[in-house]
């Protein structure tokens, strides 16, 4: 059910880093759609994808909002490499004692928009959550991610994280990161942080002194780079076949 009457603009602080030209020519129903997800007390879910719209796509939105019961657990683990634009956003609902675990890699270059956008709402004690997202961009691409936390007066003992880190691997490309927490409970343990640079050139130095060819050190570069999000990731198969759909993006990179 679509819940959007108007659409949104780059205005609206959630929708900032979004591609003008996507939001003029969609319409509300298409972007402020809705998917739902309920994960059971006790249980836990997740959701692992490679989001691969072409390059004649005009772009796509995924928008998911979920509910984790008591002791629960919701992982979500998602790489964007493709499209014009593209942004998939959560927005997670913890009770007392349930875990959030996110990892995300956006991946492109042209002039591709790419972005993470999370909305983890601590609504009662004990819960945790943990987001690693990496953005990896070249040409003149953007990668981005929105995170707003929000620990309610008494959901004490909340634990969460955001960590987003970029990589630049051309002048032109751009990365942003918009941490916000709101917090009114006093004991909690709250962090985030941010990070934008270039590939170490010492690194590819003495990758390439010991035989490697730029291209192989770069993705191994890449590759330790984006591992950082999947570690928690305990599925190999599935964590490898991310970090594939990654690398994969990389290689058809005309850099």
């Amino acid at each position: 059910m679509s819940e959007a009457v108007t659409l949104p603009t780059r205005r609206d602080e959630a929708w900032r880093y979004a591609d003008p030209d996507f939001l003029v020519e969609n319409n509300a129903a298409v972007i402020g759609h809705w998917r739902t997800l309920q994960v059971p007390a006790g249980e836990t879910r997740g959701e692992y994808t490679v989001h691969r719209s072409g390059a004649t796509s005009e772009g796509m939105v995924d928008r998911l909002r979920v509910h984790v019961g008591k002791g629960g657990c919701f992982e979500a683990f998602k790489v964007i490499t493709g499209g014009k634009y593209a942004r998939v956003e959560l927005e997670v609902t913890l009770e007392e004692g349930a875990h959030f675990e996110f990892g995300g890699v956006t991946i492109g270059g042209d002039a591709k928009t790419q972005e993470f956008v999370t909305l983890t709402k601590h609504d009662h004690p004990n819960a945790t959550s943990n987001q690693t997202v990496r953005a990896v961009q070249w040409g003149k691409a953007t990668g981005s991610f929105l995170g707003e936390i929000k620990v309610a007066r008494h959901a004490q003992k909340t634990d969460a994280a955001q960590d987003f880190k970029g990589l630049l691997l051309e002048p032109g490309a751009s990365a942003n990161a918009v941490p916000q927490l709101e917090i009114f409970a006093d004991d909690v343990k709250c962090a985030h942080g941010a990070t934008v640079g270039q590939l170490d050139e010492a690194a590819r130095f003495y990758m390439a002194a010991r035989g490697l060819s730029q291209e192989q050190a770069q993705r191994l570069l890449v590759q330790a780079f984006v591992g950082d999000a999947f570690v928690e990731l305990e599925d190999e198969k599935m964590r490898e076949e991310l970090l594939s759909a990654t690398l994969e993006a990389l290689e058809n990179a005309a850099l």
